[in-house]
């Protein structure tokens, strides 16, 4: 995982370069698109939805594969799977309309999630041997924001500033809370899972402004609360007021997230875990026929 997580200013730029130019094509495609994914994927497929609609290209909605409504309208369907072999995935991609365009985006080539869809985008150059997905999300995510007009270098620049220094001193937190707003609530969701899945530390993750509707009350000394992108206006001063640490900066969210993943391996470290082998994880889910 630390080897994966130093690539990702690298696999970023790749991304950029080899991935961007067929993802512009896909998701300029007009009318709505489904982004679907399980897991890490279906954060990315949140943060992509809402960078699709915020571009202007039109209605676009995440899903998991099991909460897939695929009665609705949609002319196109991105899926997106490290692995390409997840099972539910592969059954959405078997169940769509057969006016659903599909393209899948995957780590492995020829795998079964590529050869359920009518296109497939394959980013090998970011397949990862941990069972933690890191380098593989970010580099989906660094793909779609250069095919919509991202400068992909200066993130991977920030990137390369952020692997050069420590990470904030949080990784003993009794609770860690991520926030985020608009594309970043993906973010923040994922860099929950992190923590979850490589150290086992007690995550939560919401849209900012909904931390004061309820989940503020659990804040205190010992809880960190970390803002991914813009808050609203004051919260954190009210987060910081109840005791909680506050981590509040200006980084673009998914160079943030880089930090993310260096307190999970620095959290894992201090706890004698191995990050790359999470109990009751493996590097995909894949069902027998009866599940």
């Amino acid at each position: 995982m630390e080897r994966e997580v130093a690539a990702q200013p690298d696999t970023w730029r790749a991304a950029a370069a080899g991935a961007a130019p067929a993802l512009a094509e896909v998701l300029g495609r007009p009318g709505p698109m489904l982004v679907v994914g399980c897991g890490t994927s279906w954060y990315v497929a949140q943060s992509i939805a809402a960078l699709r609609e915020e571009s202007g290209l039109g209605r676009t909605d995440a899903a998991t594969p099991s909460e897939a409504r695929l009665g609705r309208e949609y002319p196109h369907l991105l899926a997106l799977s490290r692995s390409g072999t997840t099972t539910e995935l592969r059954r959405v991609l078997a169940e769509r309309p057969e006016r659903t365009r599909a393209t899948a985006v995957v780590a492995v080539p020829g795998s079964p999630v590529g050869h359920a869809a009518d296109d497939v985008v394959v980013l090998d150059f970011a397949d990862e041997e941990s069972v933690v997905q890191t380098r593989f999300a970010t580099s989906v995510l660094a793909a779609v924001r250069a095919a919509l007009g991202d400068d992909v270098e200066s993130l991977a620049a920030a990137a390369e500033a952020v692997l050069a220094t420590a990470p904030p001193a949080v990784a003993d937190a009794r609770q860690t809370v991520f926030l985020g707003s608009d594309w970043s609530v993906g973010i923040a969701h994922e860099a929950a899972l992190k923590l979850r899945e490589a150290a086992r530390a007690w995550t939560e993750s919401y849209p900012a402004p909904e931390y004061r509707h309820g989940p503020i009350a659990l804040a205190e000394p010992g809880t960190v609360v970390w803002l991914l992108g813009d808050g609203p206006d004051g919260l954190a001063a009210q987060v910081a007021a109840t005791g909680a640490t506050v981590v509040d900066d200006p980084l673009d969210p998914m160079v943030d997230l880089v930090r993310v993943h260096q307190v999970a391996i620095a959290r894992a470290a201090r706890l004698g875990l191995d990050p790359d082998k999470p109990r009751n994880l493996t590097r995909s889910v894949v069902l027998d026929a009866a599940t």
